[in-house]
């Protein structure tokens, strides 16, 4: 059992196909693309060494450089603050450098496929993430009203708990085919995979994920729902996404993307600084050794983008924070769409109108984290009197909401996950200092723990971060509103540009809150290749016969399309 709350169905099957987070809305095959020898297409030989600027150094912007690049193309990176936007993996003043903290994208499942592709091409190694009841988690404490209860295992927890996992089970499969769409999914039969989701998608793009529970008669109870909100399944607690649509949430679990997850050994941060330095066996135009912090002055990406603006030709006129203006005839967005309307001077010219108010429309999660460093795992001390850990990882309905625990070994330092918090609770965190923070996280910890005393072991100052208070992101991540599915689709398939008019087609929105899986790396990079395949197709290239693009299947698993009337 990995999972709080498991998948409503089980796989006894050990050689069932893998699954991918490449559907359901759009079921392409981006491993297979990515893998496939051909590789993901050409330019004209006369478009060899054109500039194309990519606005954003996240994941999303680096992989696409990086794939315009092998092409012949000259990819132009801006970047206002650092390489790997939410992949931000830092360091405690004073302790051991291996001693890091994700204050990002911390944990991503067997399922993104795409991301899996990049992750094994620059040669680093991921592990087991201590999520609650994984595997690779010792112990696990649930703490809800002032009751708290250690488990191993499901079973371990009262029978409450397994009662509020068999409503979920029962929910997803009564409300949404969860079986079959997730058995689609695995054998990746398209047919039937867009057969389920175009009638779920008309009859649940209104509702919230509260009221899909609600709506099921395995929720009746509202202690069950409430549960099952502060405590969840896979990650902990999903109360906080109750508003949200379910839509969403069926997504995540559709394509396992809540289960099995790992993290990225020394830090996710190091795969979008490997890919900006990995000078490609395989490339076209440029010399062999070159890469993308070669093509840079000082190999160091632009600064921030301060304008952009269409010029004659429909050019694209990207003005950065040196006061520095240059055109191009293509260019991909990848930060965060808000910036669009807020830290960007831009022409209303840029886009459509019906996309300027899919981009105004898009809703945001707030989100805070606090780590502390600490001088050795002593959670896996045990307990003189149960013979129990001291320590485990928290699922509670205080402050803290969620407590990692991350070691890498008994005998070296390890850090804590103090607070891992998203939306209401994370605003909670908002006006706090990072010592502040701490000190309220430490007594819930202790009002929970009274035998151990955590402050003790901390061996340096803690590091926070609330994405919604970051200038250049205002957010963690997209999560859309009940209703919201016409503008994600509007977003979404924007880089097939034939059917835009002249004067608004060059310019590519990727990232991941444009896919339809915002929160998953899976989803920057799966869009970036979205984008790669426009700006290829922009500049008259195109895929092999044997290995198409998602833009020439695209009216074949093109989204579903809600009537606008």
């Amino acid at each position: 059992m990995t999972s709080t709350v498991p998948n409503a169905i089980e796989h006894a099957d050990e050689q069932e196909p893998p699954i991918t987070m490449f559907g359901p809305d759009f079921p392409y095959a981006y491993d297979d693309f990515l893998a496939h020898p051909a590789g993901l297409g050409q330019i004209p030989a006369t478009a060899h060494g054109t500039e194309v600027a990519v606005i954003g150094g996240g994941l999303s912007g680096v992989v696409a450089a990086y794939e315009l690049m092998k092409m012949g193309l000259k990819p132009v990176v801006y970047e206002a603050d650092r390489i790997g936007g939410r992949l931000r993996t830092v360091g405690f003043d004073g302790c051991d450098p291996s001693l890091t903290a994700e204050m990002g994208a911390m944990r991503f499942p067997p399922s993104s496929t795409a991301l899996q592709h990049y992750i094994d091409l620059v040669g680093l190694e991921t592990r087991a993430f201590p999520n609650p009841l994984a595997e690779a988690t010792p112990s696990t404490v649930v703490d809800l009203k002032g009751e708290s209860h250690y488990a191993e295992t499901l079973d371990d927890l009262p029978q409450v708990y397994r009662d509020v996992a068999e409503a979920w089970a029962k929910c997803l499969e009564e409300g949404a085919d969860f079986s079959d769409m997730n058995r689609a999914l695995r054998e990746r039969d398209v047919p039937r995979i867009r057969e389920i989701w175009a009638k779920l998608v008309e009859k649940l793009d209104n509702q919230t994920f509260y009221g899909f529970l609600c709506d099921s008669e395995a929720f009746k109870s509202f202690r069950h729902r409430e549960i099952f909100g502060q405590v969840g399944f896979g990650t902990g607690g999903w109360d906080t996404d109750f508003p949200n649509s379910i839509l969403e949430i069926l997504r995540v679990v559709y394509t396992e993307a809540d289960d099995h997850h790992r993290g990225i050994v020394g830090g996710s941060q190091q795969l979008p600084l490997r890919l900006w330095e990995r000078e490609p066996e395989k490339i076209v135009h440029w010399p062999h050794g070159t890469s993308l912090k070669s093509l840079h002055l000082d190999g160091e990406p632009r600064p921030a983008v301060t304008r952009l603006n269409r010029t004659a030709g429909n050019r694209i006129t990207v003005t950065d924070a040196d006061g520095d203006i240059r055109t191009y005839q293509a260019a991909i967005f990848t930060a965060q769409s808000w910036m669009l309307l807020s830290k960007i001077a831009c022409d209303d010219s840029l886009f459509p109108i019906d996309h300027w108010t899919a981009i105004e429309r898009t809703h945001y999660m707030e989100s805070s984290k606090l780590f502390v460093p600490v001088d050795r795992p002593f959670w896996l001390d045990k307990d003189e009197d149960t013979g129990r850990d001291v320590m485990s990882m928290t699922l509670t309905d205080r402050m803290t909401r969620g407590t990692y625990l991350l070691d890498d070994g008994p005998d070296r330092p390890a850090v804590i996950c103090l607070s891992y918090t998203w939306c209401d609770d994370s605003l909670k965190w908002l006006p706090l200092s990072a010592n502040e923070r701490m000190e309220v996280m430490l007594k819930s910890l202790g009002e929970i723990y009274p035998k151990v005393d955590i402050r003790k072991h901390v061996i340096g100052n803690p590091v926070t971060v609330s994405w919604e208070n970051e200038p250049y992101f205002m957010g963690a991540f997209k999560a859309n509103l009940p209703g919201h599915y016409r503008y994600q689709r509007r977003l979404f398939t924007h880089f097939m540009q034939e059917r835009l008019p002249e004067d608004k087609r060059g310019i590519f929105l990727a990232g991941d809150d444009i896919s339809w899986t915002a929160g998953w790396a899976e989803g920057a990079v799966q869009t970036a290749l979205n984008a790669v395949w426009g700006v290829m197709h922009h500049l008259g290239g195109e895929t092999d016969a044997t290995n198409p693009g998602p833009g020439d299947l695209f009216e074949e698993i093109a989204p579903v399309e809600l009537p606008e009337d």
